[in-house]
Formats: structure tokens, C-alpha cells, sequence
């Protein structure tokens, strides 16, 4: 077993491939190689950067993590589309290929029998095989749906970065036996999907204190030794707070003398 290793994880998978007889699945795959391979030279990945898992209907590729994900990911929203109808463009009805993308970062570990074994893999792989990224591609007139990871769309997809459109992707949630997972969706959200609510970021502001406070803070029953009272600390409304002198503040009045230090 190798030690843990980071790399980038690019699941493709073919749409209805066991409803096709032999040799249709055996032209499928050509195509399906074709077009990954092509996709992946264009953004500069050659066969020693990638290593590659066979699934028939699908495959995986793990990627070295050195590869630019920016390039990668525009490559999958520009390149792959286009090599993807070149192929069927080319092809009768009854060989159209349509193919569901996945595209995710995490560790992994390779065992003597060449086996992938991570769960960054296995929640990559569930992403791929989600219903909501099967509805995607069944309800679309292109022929593939592409999801990130949480992690890709943290990293890349969010910072809008040259041929990658943020506000393209839609946060959807895929359900899975050890609980939903967070990813993206490159395009429209397949019907009866609910948008995923945006959660606005918590304020770091500091706390105010009583009307006319500014940044100075307020501790109850502190002041002058002979005359207890709410002691001000920093600037106020422009003043260097002392004190305020009294027992109480009720409805806005000052109850009290109010004893300021300098102006600033």
C-alpha cells in the first residue's frame, strides 16, 4: 500500500450503456477514451501525469496534483463538449454517447494490486453515480452534466477564474449511505431539485453598546470609587468617555452626572 497521496480525480461515466448490445458498448468505449484522452491533451496532460482505472462503462483518472485545476476544469467546460459532439456528430442515433462528468480533489492510496483506496474517492464516485446528476443529463439536450466537488468549487469554480463562470454553477446536495454530499452543478438543476439556500457569512463586527456608544465597551458598575455608576472605555460620539455617574439610564435619560474626559 503507498502512502497517502493527493491528486486530482476525473470520474466519466456513460449514460444507458447496458441498454446497448455488444458491439454498440465496444464503439462506446472507443468514443469514450477518444474523448477524454483528446480533452486531456489539450490542457497539457500527457500520459505520465495521469493514471488511468478501467470501469467498462466508465472511467477514472487519477491526476497528478502539480496539473493547474483551472486549466483542467476549463478544459471540461470547453474542450470536452466539443470533442463529445464531434464523436456523435459522426455517429448514428443508436450510438450517441452521453456522458456524466465529475471532477474532485483528495487523498488516495494505491495498493499492490494497483487498487484505488480512499474515501475522497468513494464520495467522488457517489457524486458520479447521484440522482441528481442522472436527472441533470436525462433532462438535457447536451450530451453530458458536469458536477464538482465542494472542494474544487471552494478552490477554483467560486473565483471566477478566465473561462470558468461561477454564477453557472448551482450547489446541489446528493444523497448517499453515509449521508448527503455537498458539490456543484454546471449548468440548469434538474427539475424538482430545490435551489440550496445561501446561508449569509456571520458578522464579525464587535458587539454595540447602548445608544451614542461607539467602539468603547461598557461594564455595569464601574466608575469612580465614590460614585458607581457605567464606565465608558475609548471613543464615543467623538469623546474619550469617564464615567456616567448614577444609578441607572432609563428611557434615554441619564439619571446622573455625565462626566466626559478630552475631545478628540
Amino acid at each position: 500500500m503507498s502512502d497517502p497521496i493527493p491528486r486530482t480525480f476525473l470520474l466519466v461515466d456513460t449514460e444507458r450503456f447496458s441498454d446497448r448490445d455488444d458491439v454498440q458498448q465496444a464503439y462506446l468505449r472507443r468514443m469514450l477514451y477518444d474523448v477524454v484522452d483528446r480533452t486531456l491533451l489539450a490542457a497539457g496532460i500527457d500520459q505520465t501525469l495521469r493514471l488511468r482505472a478501467d470501469r467498462g462503462d466508465a472511467v477514472m483518472e487519477l491526476i497528478d496534483p502539480h496539473v493547474p485545476l483551472n486549466i483542467l476544469l476549463r478544459a471540461l467546460l470547453t474542450e470536452f463538449p466539443a470533442q463529445l459532439r464531434a464523436v456523435n456528430r459522426m455517429a448514428a442515433a443508436s450510438a450517441q454517447i452521453r456522458l456524466r462528468v465529475v471532477l474532485a480533489t483528495g487523498i488516495v492510496m494505491i495498493d499492490e494490486h494497483d487498487g484505488w483506496v480512499g474515501t475522497d474517492l468513494n464520495e467522488a464516485c457517489r457524486l458520479l453515480d447521484g440522482e441528481p446528476l442522472r436527472a441533470a443529463l436525462r433532462e438535457r439536450t447536451d450530451d453530458y452534466a458536469l458536477c464538482v466537488s465542494q472542494s474544487v468549487h471552494a478552490g477554483i469554480v467560486r473565483h471566477n477564474h478566465t473561462g470558468i463562470p461561477s454564477e453557472e454553477f448551482r450547489e446541489i446536495t446528493m444523497p448517499s449511505k453515509n449521508g448527503p454530499l455537498q458539490a456543484w452543478l454546471y449548468g440548469a438543476l434538474p427539475s424538482g431539485t430545490a435551489p440550496q439556500p445561501v446561508t449569509a457569512p456571520a458578522s464579525t463586527d464587535p458587539p454595540r453598546g447602548p445608544r451614542g456608544a461607539g467602539a468603547g465597551a461598557v461594564t455595569a458598575g464601574e466608575g469612580r470609587p465614590d460614585a458607581p455608576g457605567i464606565r465608558f472605555q475609548g471613543v464615543n460620539d467623538g469623546f474619550v468617555a469617564g464615567h456616567i455617574e448614577g444609578n441607572a439610564v432609563r428611557a434615554d435619560v441619564v439619571h446622573g452626572d455625565i462626566i466626559f474626559g478630552d475631545r478628540r
